[in-house]
């Protein structure tokens, strides 16, 4: 799978639910900060898990950094059935993955989050903490406004808040 779409849209979050219902052990890496030794590892412990019977989701962020090289790495290991790769991109992955790992994928379309649903993170925050927000309606507006439908920035922001709040 390749998850398409904006930061902040549950792309990680649906990968580690993804994992846990089909009880696969989920192993997460950028590419901005793994190589090549670090793929080996994996794919060495994934074929351990594979040979006792468990299975390996293997959630790559930001998978339009590996180079056409390192994507291609993926294919045997895809192919095998030793991972199930889950890759996560803000880029049209039809321009920045190679057709080789596009071809075994499918690509789902993240978008920001809506009015809708950033009202229903918010009185997911203020249950979590068990308290309100302290904010008029005004003001929750332009919070939700400020985050532009980024569910994780949405959070840091209450976060912020509740800290303020409490001073």
């Amino acid at each position: 799978l390749v998850f398409w779409g904006p930061a902040g849209t549950g792309k990680t979050s649906v990968a580690r639910l993804l994992a846990t219902e089909t009880d696969l052990h989920f192993e997460q890496i950028s590419a901005i900060f793994t190589g090549v030794q670090d793929l080996r590892k994996i794919f060495e412990s994934a074929k351990l898990r594979r040979r006792d019977g468990g299975g390996t989701l293997l959630f790559v962020d930001e998978i339009h950094r590996f180079n056409r090289a390192q994507q291609d790495g993926f294919l045997p290991h895809m192919e095998d059935g030793t991972i199930i790769l889950v890759g996560a991109t803000t880029e049209n992955p039809s321009f920045e993955l190679n057709s080789a790992l596009l071809s075994r994928s499918n690509v789902l379309t993240f978008r920001r989050l809506d009015d809708e649903a950033l009202d229903a993170l918010l009185a997911r925050c203020e249950a979590h903490v068990d308290r309100s927000l302290l904010l008029e309606d005004e003001a929750r507006d332009a919070l939700k406004n400020m985050a532009d439908g980024d569910g994780r920035a949405l959070i840091g922001m209450v976060e912020d808040i509740f800290v303020a709040q409490q001073d």
